[in-house]
């Protein structure tokens, strides 16, 4: 970390390029990585193939979901390529509506979480103190809360409904984007462009919304998407456990439904296993991609692959330092 220098200038060459670069490489972060990291990319391509073919359901979906289109359980054929469900639907046409609710309960609850964890990470992170005391353990006291029972009995308690899931969803999931974001936002503190500005009066408002807030906005995407496979996961738990929307067909539900009705025992796979396989995939898709780019996003990994990263920077500091005679 370089000390403050007051009269440092514009055209300081140990000063200014570092973070005019590092600033560029934090701007365009998230999309270079997605096209540099094979992962990355599959599961972007997944989630936004997904993402489209739920948001296009009323369009691409062949069958309506409320008329049933004909006997229950109709294994699999041309006409229905994964078959009827036990009430007579066509299982693709469920599929895609039930990720419709799947995919808004995830990125909703993402969206809470992500709120409340930036605002205390970033709060925490900044002032320190006794703020950053009492936010921390507020964070501690959250983390410790087995989240899987707490749903299931606010669900018992104030019914089963989306919004109930999303708000408890967003409630407890905020811990671990708040800790990620305070860790950061104490680097940034210290910055030389940040220390630069308090110097000259900027307030501190001004500080986070300008200087902080640019560089944890990749962390933030990237807490995002992991948060939207935690929530998706969670919401298909509690489906399954019969404590989700009953009027909301998630694939959690239409995988309780095809349990309850004894899908599996009279054969009926295609019932059973098109959900499930979803939503593995959704939550596989989510993770590679949030774990690619916080991966490559983290200061302290070995393998950050932007230009103006840590490595890249410590590179250029050993080439700007003299040759030592021997």
């Amino acid at each position: 970390m370089s000390a403050f220098n007051p009269a440092a200038t514009a055209g300081d060459p140990a000063f200014e390029p570092e973070i005019d670069e590092q600033d560029g490489s934090q701007r365009a972060s998230v999309g270079s990585l997605i096209r540099r990291r094979p992962a990355a990319l599959v599961g972007a391509c997944i989630l936004i193939a997904i993402a489209l073919t739920a948001i296009l359901a009323p369009a691409l979906a062949p069958y309506s979901i409320d008329d049933p289109s004909g006997a229950a359980y109709t294994p699999p054929s041309s006409a229905h390529w994964l078959g009827l469900s036990d009430q007579g639907f066509d299982v693709v046409s469920q599929l895609m509506w039930a990720c419709r609710i799947s995919l808004l309960v995830g990125f909703a609850a993402a969206a809470v979480s992500i709120v409340i964890g930036g605002t205390v990470g970033i709060i925490s992170g900044y002032f320190g103190g006794r703020t950053d005391l009492i936010l921390t353990l507020v964070t501690d006291y959250f983390i410790v809360i087995p989240a899987l029972p707490l749903l299931i009995v606010v669900a018992a308690v104030w019914g089963p409904s989306l919004v109930h899931i999303i708000v408890i969803l967003g409630l407890l999931l905020w811990t671990t984007p708040a800790r990620i974001i305070r860790a950061q936002v104490k680097s940034l503190r210290e910055r030389v462009y940040v220390r630069r500005a308090r110097s000259l009066g900027a307030g501190h408002v001004h500080v986070i919304v300008r200087h902080i807030v640019p560089h944890v906005a990749p962390l933030l995407v990237a807490n995002t998407i992991l948060t939207v496979a935690t929530a998706i996961f969670s919401e298909t738990a509690l489906a399954f456990l019969g404590l989700g929307d009953p009027t909301a067909d998630s694939l959690g539900k239409l995988i309780e439904n095809a349990y309850e009705h004894d899908a599996a025992t009279v054969g009926a796979w295609w019932v059973l296993l098109p959900p499930g396989i979803l939503v593995a995939i959704l939550v596989l898709a989510s993770t590679m991609v949030g774990l690619a780019v916080e991966d490559g996003l983290n200061p302290r990994s070995s393998h950050v692959i932007f230009a103006g990263g840590p490595l890249r920077r410590m590179r250029r500091r050993r080439e700007r330092r003299p040759t030592q005679p021997r």
